[in-house]
């Protein structure tokens, strides 16, 4: 049970730093502002009350809110699996100590900004539930002409990728069909993956649990399968 709590928590936090942000970077309004948007729509998919999300917005407007800023760290952790770590900290001095920390306490490393660039690429992700997509395959084909990359199709959801140029379009197209998503991010897809053995991946596993448990960090890439 704590440890739900645990998690939702994090959730919210993470939520309240995405609006506060979205805010500051182009206003209160998410009908003109598509990052706003996009952190009130991921804000429904973990239940965050619409209270909060609301009084997020309006601590960001009063500026009774940390000036977050978003810092990119990248590293390898054991058996050199890369590990791309998001973070919106208001003490990047403070962030980077902790995330190198824990790369050392984990048996990994902290990189140089852009080494790994090669092996991950961003790509808008927008996530629906399928239940309420019975013509999931007509959406398909019509929204290739806005983006669409590829579609995947699994037991209760689908997931649409599209460029990182092209997510601002594809958005604008589920919303004026009224196309309920669940989560949109713009995420960190892997070229590659690593080949390790279970017992190694437990471990890399347990260094990616950990930089996750801290407040400063929004989201955590990796390369395994």
């Amino acid at each position: 049970m704590f440890a739900r709590y645990d998690k939702m928590a994090k959730a919210f936090t993470r939520i309240g730093k995405e609006i506060a942000m979205a805010v500051k970077a182009g206003g209160p309004e998410p009908e003109y502002n598509p990052r706003l948007r996009q952190a009130v729509t991921n804000a429904k998919g973990v239940n965050m009350p619409k209270d909060r999300v609301d009084a997020a917005i309006k601590r960001a407007v009063s500026k009774d809110t940390s000036n977050y800023e978003e810092v990119v760290y990248e590293g390898y952790g054991p058996y050199g699996v890369p590990i791309l770590v998001e973070t919106a900290t208001d003490n990047p001095t403070r962030t980077v100590a902790n995330v190198r920390l824990y790369f050392n306490r984990g048996g990994g490393q902290l990189g140089n900004s852009g080494s790994l660039s090669f092996i991950f690429e961003r790509k808008g992700v927008f996530r629906l539930e399928k239940a309420n997509m019975p013509n999931y395959e007509d959406m398909e084909l019509e929204l290739i002409d806005h983006g669409l990359e590829s579609m995947e199709v699994d037991e209760n959801e689908i997931v649409i990728y599209t460029v990182f140029s092209d997510f601002g379009k594809l958005q604008k197209a589920l919303e004026e069909r009224n196309i309920t998503v669940t989560k949109a991010a713009l995420e960190r897809i892997p070229n590659s993956y690593a080949e390790i053995s279970e017992e190694q991946m437990d471990e890399i596993l347990e260094l990616v649990e950990k930089i996750e448990e801290d407040d400063d960090v929004q989201a955590v890439y990796h390369n395994l399968r």
